[in-house]
């Protein structure tokens, strides 16, 4: 488990490492450039590299937690990743029932079988399942997979967005993430992409986050990510489903003469 600095989550918890391409989304995958550079450091969990490893010894991380914490699961990875066996996942699930006080976002590219998976299974009312689509083509395939599954929270993570996503089926979607690709090889996003989906979002009454622009502004001039900044608009989106926001409490100390913003997140019911 480490802290994270994907701004829409607290803490990653990798029980699986390691993955495969599927579609167009995962060309520049940071997660394999990172699996990469771990290995070359000796990193403990990365001796076979970005090869799909399952991580027993890591099950139990969130249950030595006792803090109510935000978990996005396997960043390293995919939880339904053809080679992770159900039983498996059964363990995942078996952590995430033990530990109601924490949320869990679990995000795949693979959606018919997170579906497979939850045929005769209940979804964890803390596991916000999610799905990663990339334009219109992943859009059609992948969405409705996802409608199927009756999760507590179900949300789009629309990123790296290549490309307009046309109109997006958003009943039953309780939260939209956008966001654009950084990196050496970075592929460009467009603004009005980018403002057609929060319109989407705007209209359905979908929460909706936009995490970066990435290697690319607004303006489609390449610079470093942090220039660029996360406004859309003329402002940051940072909207989150519901439960969430019962759940994240916005507090400010003064410290010093200096109002800090912090955090504090409350027991799930």
């Amino acid at each position: 488990m480490s802290s994270s600095k994907i701004e829409w989550t607290e803490h990653t918890w990798n029980p699986v490492t390691g993955c495969d391409k599927v579609s167009p989304g995962c060309a520049n995958c940071y997660a394999e450039t990172l699996a990469k550079r771990l290995t070359k450091m000796g990193a403990p969990g990365y001796d076979n590299g970005f090869q799909l490893t399952l991580h027993p010894d890591r099950l139990d991380i969130p249950i030595l937690r006792k803090k109510p914490t935000i978990y996005f699961v396997n960043s390293m990875s995919d939880l339904f990743h053809e080679k992770v066996p159900f039983r498996f996942i059964d363990k995942v699930l078996q952590t995430i029932c033990l530990t109601p006080q924490h949320i869990y976002q679990i995000l795949t590219k693979r959606p018919e079988r997170m579906k497979q998976y939850f045929i005769k299974r209940k979804v964890p009312r803390n596991a916000w399942l999610g799905i990663s689509i990339e334009n219109e083509e992943y859009a059609i395939q992948r969405l409705p997979h996802l409608e199927e599954i009756h999760a507590h929270i179900r949300f789009l993570s629309i990123e790296p967005l290549l490309s307009d996503v046309g109109e997006l089926n958003l009943s039953g979607i309780d939260w939209v993430i956008v966001g654009g690709e950084s990196g050496p090889k970075a592929r460009p996003m467009k603004l009005q992409w980018v403002q057609s989906i929060q319109r989407q979002c705007e209209v359905s009454g979908v929460p909706f986050f936009f995490k970066q622009w990435g290697s690319y502004g607004k303006d489609g001039i390449r610079r470093a990510k942090k220039h660029n900044g996360r406004e859309l608009d003329g402002r940051t989106w940072d909207d989150l489903p519901q439960i969430g926001k019962e759940h994240i409490c916005q507090k400010s100390t003064t410290n010093g003469g200096m109002t800090v913003q912090y955090r504090k997140l409350a027991n799930i019911v």
